[in-house]
């Protein structure tokens, strides 16, 4: 998947080092784990996969029609039923069906990329705030991404305590409709109408 291809990589680009005294009180934080597994991460990966889907449907539409029409450009009684006008309006949408093809999978790489950077752009904004609050009541001096650091003591996890207070906020924030959908993070549904204005024409 797309989205787990890149994860580890800008799980670890989140993480910050610190230089802490002995005295600082300090626990550590799964950024993936909070991801992967907290109500917030799997609705963002649902609109991430939602998004990914309807890109793909673009590109795959348009791969469909380029087979049909390699087909018939193959079938030699078809092209002889012709006329020159029509036969020249097919090679004319052949070559354009393939400027869009290649167009459109620069974009999926393009869009994709931004959508997975907001995902992880909102899920720090939420592992930020629930890691907040179980550090106040912790008495923490730090929460730090278990990903920025060598070695620590297992006890010093509270990535679980982080998931729990971030399904609290998530369940909260349903409930007065504050959870973001797929819309923001559609920058190409432009592109999707034009290419469904061609097919249809």
């Amino acid at each position: 998947m797309f989205l787990r291809k890149y994860l580890p990589w800008v799980a670890a680009a989140c993480g910050v080092t610190f230089s802490l005294s002995a005295a600082d009180a300090t626990s550590v934080v799964n950024f993936s784990t909070c991801i992967t597994n907290s109500k917030y991460g799997k609705k963002e990966q649902e609109n991430f996969e939602s998004l990914r889907k309807q890109l793909s449907s673009l590109i795959d539409d348009t791969e469909k029609e380029l087979k049909d029409l390699s087909a018939k450009f193959e079938d030699s009684e078809y092209l002889d039923s012709l006329s020159p006008k029509a036969e020249e309006e097919m090679k004319a949408r052949f070559q354009t069906l393939n400027e869009d093809l290649s167009r459109y999978q620069g974009q999926f790489y393009q869009v994709m990329q931004q959508a997975q950077m907001q995902l992880v752009h909102k899920m720090s904004a939420q592992i930020t705030r629930a890691s907040e609050k179980v550090a106040k009541d912790k008495k923490l001096d730090y929460v730090i991404n278990k990903e920025a650091c060598f070695y620590y003591r297992p006890d010093l996890e509270l990535t679980q305590q982080v998931i729990s207070e971030m399904d609290k906020n998530f369940d909260v924030d349903s409930k007065s409709k504050k959870l973001s959908d797929n819309s923001e993070e559609q920058p190409d549904e432009n592109a999707g109408k034009e290419t469904s204005d061609q097919h249809a024409g």
